[in-house]
């Protein structure tokens, strides 16, 4: 069956996304637009609009036209909207680079984008410039000193202009803006088509459930180039005249000390966050009764953790769900109903339709069943570039997206995602979730942090192997035995070792594969 939101249906604007993320700018006027949380340099509405169209103008005068790619490859910085509504202001395309990738990993984003232009860091250029050179990028800017370094531009060489941008006509429901990368937990980055009306539409409709408004201030911890962090917070934070504090990278101490400072009222946060939140001591140090509400997504975020979090901050948490290839959110939880809902991602937003099927037969499935969640609506995207293979398998020809993470649907019409369609482990035929597990030793005080993996074993087929990271003494043993006393016999831990760290991406999601292929090499190691 067809779940549809429990919202009416909102009108999109019809505009290209520049216009509708700086609708309010003039109204917005001297108000602090974006923060940087370290310095605390400020850029206000008026600043921001204006930088934007002469950043518009730069590129213009550059010969950067309508459907060209910009390359922006930087860590979270007021600059970094400047950048992206420039860009989208001349009709032109962003593709946002994972600053954590390295130069064979650019070199592959910037070919199969075809960027012409590059934005990036003098501390990212040891990666940047060989990359760029092999993949022929015709003009590298530098965000910062580049008087001492050779084939590169100023950023500040960009703004050194009147403003005057010649207008360009843009078709929202067609014409590109965004051009993100697919983080690649299951295989090589892909980039992900996104329209000037997938972004908007995203905007509008994930405001219904959980609005912010021009009282409010957030913070830019998660990373722009991340669909995350570059719809649902930088472009979202802007369209509703919050004024949001940016980070270049995730610090506890620095974060608590940003929220305190600048009084944060709403956190948007992945797992690994939420989970510091819950269990570090350092929190206690700081006065952060400033947050009303944390918001969760990328990953999944089990219900012992949401609840210990909402405990100890005394303040609504609640979870969405979304992938690059909606334009962010598709299903998010209305915070006033989260203590209710523990654990769901929400209803499905407006405009939207949602439905479970079946893995093996693709039948439709009703109420409590679990299949794969299908998503359709005006933010589903455009495709994958130069992938119609991948870009078919994926969007059926009703127009469906095939998400290939496997939920459920309550009784109430509130989803739950339980874990990705290539990740189940499969034990004797049973199947088991690794995110199912994962909050579980989550749970337990001793352990900071947690992966799950399917082990392949000559007799069940495979078996669910744990990575854990400690937070006090205990045993592979003990925790095995602690875990195999709350589940079902198929679901329990029968290998597990400790490490000092969890691999992930930038967005929080565990990089399971990154796991599977280390112990695959023990397996052929020891054979």
């Amino acid at each position: 069956m067809i779940f549809k939101s429990k919202y009416a249906d909102l009108e999109i604007p019809d505009a290209d996304l520049c216009s509708v993320v700086l609708a309010r700018a003039e109204e917005m006027g001297d108000k602090p637009a974006l923060v940087d949380g370290p310095t605390g340099r400020i850029l206000s509405y008026t600043q921001l609009s204006t930088q934007i169209q002469q950043f518009a103008a730069g590129l213009d005068q550059r010969g950067f036209k309508k459907g060209d790619v910009f390359a922006t490859f930087m860590p979270n910085v007021p600059e970094y909207a400047v950048v992206f509504l420039g860009v989208a202001a001349v009709g032109g395309i962003n593709t946002t680079v994972n600053s954590l990738y390295s130069t064979s990993d650019l070199v592959h984003q910037f070919k199969d984008s075809n960027a012409r232009f590059l934005l990036t860091i003098p501390e990212f250029l040891d990666r940047a410039l060989p990359a760029a050179t092999d993949a022929g990028i015709e003009e590298i800017f530098v965000l910062g000193d580049a008087s001492a370094i050779e084939g590169v531009s100023a950023f500040a060489d960009l703004l050194n202009n009147d403003g005057q941008a010649p207008s360009v006509a843009i078709d929202p429901k067609t014409d590109l803006v965004a051009l993100p990368y697919s983080s690649g937990t299951t295989g090589l980055s892909k980039g992900v088509m996104l329209t000037h009306e997938n972004l908007i539409a995203n905007m509008v409709l994930s405001c219904q459930p959980n609005p912010v408004d021009e009282n409010d201030s957030m913070i830019g911890v998660l990373p722009f180039f991340h669909i995350y962090g570059m719809v649902l917070i930088l472009n979202l934070a802007i369209y509703r005249g919050v004024t949001l504090v940016t980070m270049p990278r995730f610090d506890i101490e620095q974060f608590l000390q940003i929220v305190q400072d600048y009084r944060i009222t709403c956190l948007n946060l992945v797992p690994p966050i939420v989970l510091a939140l819950a269990k570090h001591p350092s929190v206690d140090n700081y006065d952060i009764s400033s947050v009303r509400v944390i918001g969760c997504g990328a990953a999944p975020l089990g219900e012992e953790l949401e609840r210990a979090c909402s405990s100890r901050l005394g303040c609504q948490i609640y979870q969405g769900y979304g992938l690059t290839e909606v334009s962010g959110a598709c299903h998010i939880n209305p915070a006033a109903e989260s203590a209710g809902k523990t654990g769901a991602v929400g209803p499905v937003l407006p405009n939207t339709l949602s439905k479970i099927i079946d893995t093996e037969t693709g039948a439709e499935l009703g109420y409590n069943e679990r299949g794969e969640v299908l998503i359709y609506g005006p933010h589903v995207m455009a495709g994958y570039l130069n992938n119609e293979e991948a870009t078919a398998h994926t969007i059926d020809a009703s127009g469906w997206f095939h998400s290939g993470d496997i939920g459920y649907v309550d009784d109430d019409g509130f989803f739950y995602i339980v874990d990705r369609v290539k990740e189940l482990i499969k034990y004797k035929g049973y199947q088991v979730a690794p995110a199912e597990l994962e909050a579980l030793l989550l749970s337990h005080d001793a352990i900071a942090d947690a992966a799950v993996i399917p082990s392949p074993n000559e007799e069940a087929g495979e078996v669910p192997k744990a990575f854990v990271v400690l937070r006090e003494p205990i045993t592979p043993e003990e925790i095995m035995q602690w875990v195999a006393e709350q589940v079902a016999p198929h679901k329990k831990v029968r290998l597990l070792d400790i490490v000092s760290e969890i691999p992930k991406a930038a967005s929080g999601k565990i990089l399971r594969r990154v796991l599977v292929e280390q112990e695959r090499e023990r397996l052929a190691a020891k054979s």
